[in-house]
């Protein structure tokens, strides 16, 4: 009955006609930024994390998960229609959408991967509801050592599953730690790092590097790679799938939806694993192996409903733990934070409405994509036609007009500068941001919760394995960065990545 209850909360909340519409406005551009090959859900929500600050609490929340997962789905779009995924997840289902798209079956593949992210989401936001609150409540028997050995746990899987080689993962994050304790100290108020700069004694602004880092730096290397467009299909036909497509999608869209579940809650690339791994399953189970590649409609709806769950589920470590599994939800912990709500188990309890309408507003979400995303393909294809050279410097002005309005200081558009100039170069020589901008959120967390946990312990820092919970987690944190360095799964981890590429 409590779990009924706080639905019918959550519902009274995500209904409310304020919180329709930004959830509608957030799919819509979700969807849009996934259409757009280059741009992505990261430097979408970085750059209008500014435009969100002065909503209500719930809506900005609620219109910032709308872009996420509304990105999940455009990024099929393109990838089935002209063999440009427009997010990194959306890439495996090129490999048989756009080869079903060739042979006159794009209608179908389309409506494989909106039905099939639609029950994805729909499962996922269940389990969320579900699971949420018995963790938040394990959660808030944490101290800090738990929290210390949490966050450890969870910057070294992200190394895992960062693109690259491991090496370059852990300095991106050892980067993101030493930009996070630019400022003042937690304890003393001595400045650090600060370099007699008057603006840095209140540490870097996080809309500045997410900006920067996610906005400009990708935009400046679409620019110098610009891919050419072009489409196979001019109309689509025959939307809905036949009655052996349907019954070929049925145990894929199940099966993907699990994987995406339990897999989107890992730190760093879980959709992005969630969508290889379902592929894998459905070509090594499947009896039509030799299908998969040339067109084979289990090679859309399982990784689309593994993708989608995957997108859901990361929510969980957000809401419960006040941990991010990847950028995006740093950018969402950045958004509770500018609106002075700490992200984590205290949210259920605090903000009971805020914690249930933003997972009432994910079904609604997805019922909205469902309706937009297969009438409006014509228009989703047609804004491919739009030129970079107009669109992206069009997206860095209104970014840095957005930025500029949050404190009106010029500093933090020169940083803007700084961190896009940095991102580019970083790219460049093969580093993977998304790292570091897990380093910088995480990095004060690590280091608040260590030096509280000596503080509390008198400086005895044997207290981190003689708490059974920080013991655990500390083993899996040096099982993870074993398996990271083993060469089968540096093999395997190549592989995945390349595959993505």
């Amino acid at each position: 009955m409590d779990l009924l209850d706080n639905l019918a909360l959550g519902f009274s909340t995500a209904l409310l006609l304020q919180n329709v519409l930004y959830c509608f406005v957030g799919v819509l551009l979700g969807t849009a930024v996934g259409v757009l090959p280059g741009i992505g859900p990261t430097a979408t929500v970085a750059m209008l994390l500014p435009i969100t600050f002065s909503f209500e609490p719930v809506t900005a929340l609620i219109m910032l998960a709308g872009i996420y997962y509304g990105a999940q789905y455009g990024g099929s779009t393109t990838a089935i229609l002209i063999n440009l995924p427009g997010e990194s997840s959306a890439a495996v289902t090129a490999l048989d959408g756009h080869e079903m798209a060739r042979q006159g079956r794009a209608g179908a593949a389309l409506a494989t991967a909106a039905v099939g992210s639609f029950i994805a989401g729909t499962v996922a936001t269940v389990a969320l509801a579900v699971a949420a609150p018995p963790l938040a409540r394990v959660a808030l028997r944490f101290g800090p050592a738990e929290y210390f050995s949490l966050v450890l746990l969870g910057l070294i899987v992200s190394i895992a599953l960062a693109r690259g080689a491991p090496l370059k993962a852990l300095a991106m994050i050892a980067l993101g730690v030493l930009f996070g304790t630019v400022g003042q100290d937690i304890y003393t108020g001595t400045p650090r790092f600060v370099f007699d700069q008057r603006e840095l004694y209140g540490g870097i602004d996080f809309v500045s590097v997410a900006v920067g880092m996610f906005g400009v730096a990708e935009i400046l290397r679409n620019l110098e790679n610009e891919q050419t467009r072009t489409t196979v299909v001019s109309r689509v036909k025959n939307l809905w799938p036949t009655r052996e497509d349907r019954r070929r999608i049925v145990a894929p869209i199940l099966r993907g939806t699990g994987i995406g579940a339990a897999l989107g809650v890992l730190p760093g690339g879980g959709h992005v694993l969630a969508s290889f791994t379902s592929y894998a399953v459905e070509k090594r189970i499947s009896k039509r192996g030799d299908e998969f590649g040339h067109g084979a409609i289990e090679g859309v709806a399982g990784p689309e409903s593994a993708n989608n769950a995957a997108a859901q589920t990361s929510f969980i470590p957000l809401l419960t733990l006040g941990l991010p599994a990847h950028p995006v939800m740093a950018l969402m912990v950045g958004a509770f934070i500018v609106h002075g709500i700490t992200p984590g188990p205290n949210v259920l309890t605090d903000e009971p409405a805020l914690f249930w309408g933003l997972i009432a507003s994910m079904w609604i979400g997805n019922v909205l994509l469902l309706l937009l995303n297969l009438p409006l393909i014509g228009l989703w294809v047609r804004m491919l036609r739009i030129p970079y050279q107009i669109l992206f410097p069009m997206i860095i002005l209104f970014a840095a007009i957005g930025t500029y309005s949050l404190g009106f200081n010029a500093f933090d558009v020169y940083a803007i500068v700084f961190f896009g100039i940095l991102g580019y170069i970083l790219i460049k020589c093969g580093c993977e941001p998304a790292p570091l901008l897990l380093g910088f959120v995480l990095g004060p967390l690590v280091e608040e919760n260590l030096r509280r946990a000596l503080i509390i312990s008198r400086g005895d820092p044997t207290t981190f394995i003689t708490r059974p919970i920080s013991a655990i987690l500390l083993t899996l944190t040096i099982a993870a960065l074993v398996l990271t360095v083993l060469p089968a799964i540096r093999k395997r981890r190549e592989t995945v990545f390349t595959e993505e590429e």
